[in-house]
């Protein structure tokens, strides 16, 4: 990473420790960091939730916030990005919890010096981003590009808790598609993989790229939109079948796709698991599907 610079968000409540640490790394031949200072949680989040930092040194102890619940909430916000904690303490107990809740390093702040905080911060910065590369693998669907139903499950997951904290609203979609079975038996498993490709297109231009979309294998699909706000799950809806028939039109094949689906919202004030919403909206997509049948056979 020599010659890049590093935007380093530094969240201290001692502006002495801050200058000190600011000087100490202009002083390490060959690094390039640029720091930012926030003295309090809430003003580290704050500038956290605007962006541009690619490494976070948090200390543990802020006039606003005190331990290990002080790193969560950072992670919680930002999980993408690496955070080397500092403290005061020279605890084994403590650095090993700040490890394992997800910081990358932990450094005593009577040991450090300019060469070791450099190295900590380039180090983690490549590890969170191995990590990072080595998680999305195994979360990611081979066939479409979306997350896979282990991604789902992390990803839901964190954002459940994260509306639960902040008051926010989910929606949930869960969309199968029609007659799989017969485009395999009639053209053959390499155009339903093509279909499901194609599926998997309609849906990522449906919505927007910080909600979450996933096959969850064979001919399903989950969709969790993040903060939808006033947009209402027949907007939506509405809106994924307007893009499928815009595929239809174009493709040119002997089948059309056409998907049956269920909504659910989720208020912050419910308490119930990803499990159980996902088996909520399930059983919405097939009273869905029951219903179209009907209309169809009638």
């Amino acid at each position: 990473m020599n010659g890049t610079t590093i935007r380093t968000l530094v969240i201290d409540g001692s502006p002495g420790f801050a200058t000190y640490l600011a000087e100490a790394l202009a002083a390490v031949p060959g690094s390039r960091f640029e720091l930012s200072c926030q003295a309090t949680l809430a003003d580290g989040l704050a500038a956290l939730a605007d962006g541009g930092a690619d490494v976070v040194v948090l200390d543990l102890h802020l006039p606003d916030s005190e331990g290990l619940e002080t790193l969560r909430r950072v992670l919680d916000l930002i999980p993408e990005v690496p955070v080397v904690v500092l403290s005061e303490l020279d605890a084994d107990d403590l650095g090993v919890g700040a490890v394992r809740q997800g910081a990358q390093d932990f450094l005593v702040k009577a040991r450090v010096n300019g060469e070791v905080v450099a190295r900590a911060l380039r180090y983690a910065i490549e590890r969170h981003h191995m990590i990072e590369t080595l998680r999305s693998a195994a979360m990611i669907d081979d066939l479409t590009g979306l997350y896979n139903r282990r991604g789902l499950l992390t990803l839901a997951e964190h954002h459940v808790k994260l509306a639960q904290r902040s008051h926010r609203q989910l929606l949930l979609i869960f969309a199968d598609l029609d007659d799989f079975k017969r485009i395999n038996d009639s053209w053959g498993h390499a155009e339903g993989d093509l279909a499901l490709i194609e599926t998997a297109e309609a849906l990522r231009g449906t919505f927007r790229g910080s909600d979450i979309i996933a096959r969850l294998g064979g001919d399903e699909f989950v969709v969790v939109a993040v903060d939808p706000g006033g947009v209402s799950s027949d907007t939506v809806t509405a809106r994924l079948r307007d893009n499928l028939h815009v595929f239809n039109a174009q493709a040119g094949r002997p089948y059309r796709l056409s998907l049956s689906i269920g909504t659910m919202r989720f208020e912050p004030s419910n308490s119930v698991s990803i499990l159980e919403l996902l088996a909520r909206v399930d059983e919405a997509m097939y009273q869905e599907k029951r219903s179209r049948r009907r209309q169809l056979s009638g």
